[in-house]
């Protein structure tokens, strides 16, 4: 069957990809220095570290929360569970009898029914629980005009451990994820479609109109 070359992740989209994967490394970095796991930045400036990337990554949160209901993106992630078997099946045995992808790929369906549960779960548990965990355990105490006030919780033990739940179910994902981008029509061919924007995909669909910034590039050469 031809392949095309469409046009399928946009710029922003890409951004938020690549600022988000920089983030979740570095928080789990610094998050596993404070838990004593080893010693880089100092405990001292691996909290203050850990503090500046959590703000930056909730401002990304916002703007990508924004991005994806304005554009309609969301509905890349509502789950299915339609062929949801046959693509777990592709991934354990599959993949290694070069068996057909079960699922095609295209521009408003750029992910798999497997893709899409886990990404649902990602976005509605696991990072609203790390978010709202860390907010809790950094405002624990916090000062007030009448002194010192503090949440009314007994212990940060929970807290903490919800926390550590979370992080650790992100480090799952991103295993996952890094053996995941592997899997496309060559060894690189996903990682190489997010930096580009671009990617091959089979079937009868006209490819994507190329983003405005690249047609000025066109021209200019």
């Amino acid at each position: 069957m031809e392949k095309k070359q469409v046009y399928i992740y946009r710029s922003f989209e890409r951004f938020w990809h690549w600022m988000q994967s920089i983030l979740i490394f570095f928080l789990a970095f610094t998050g596993f220095e404070i838990h004593g796991t080893y010693s880089f930045f100092g405990f001292r400036e691996a909290v203050r570290y850990h503090n500046i990337a959590a703000y930056i990554f909730i401002g990304l949160i916002v703007f990508a929360i924004f991005w994806h209901l304005t554009t309609g993106e969301y509905k890349q992630y509502i789950p299915t569970f339609e062929n949801i078997k046959a693509q777990l099946n592709y991934y354990i045995f599959g993949i290694f009898r070069n068996a057909p992808h079960p699922t095609k790929k295209t521009v408003l369906s750029k992910l798999n029914p497997l893709q899409k549960l886990t990404y649902f779960g990602l976005k509605i548990l696991v990072i609203p629980l790390s978010v709202t965990s860390g907010l809790l355990y950094m405002f624990y105490r916090y000062p007030t005009k009448r002194g010192i006030e503090a949440i009314n919780i007994n212990t940060l033990e929970t807290i903490a451990v919800f926390h550590t739940i979370a992080a650790l179910l992100l480090v799952v994902f991103i295993i996952a994820h890094l053996y995941l981008i592997t899997t496309g029509h060559s060894v690189t061919s996903n990682l190489r479609a997010m930096l580009t924007g671009y990617e091959e995909l089979e079937g009868d669909d006209e490819p994507a109109p190329a983003p405005a910034e690249n047609k000025n590039e066109e021209k200019s050469k």
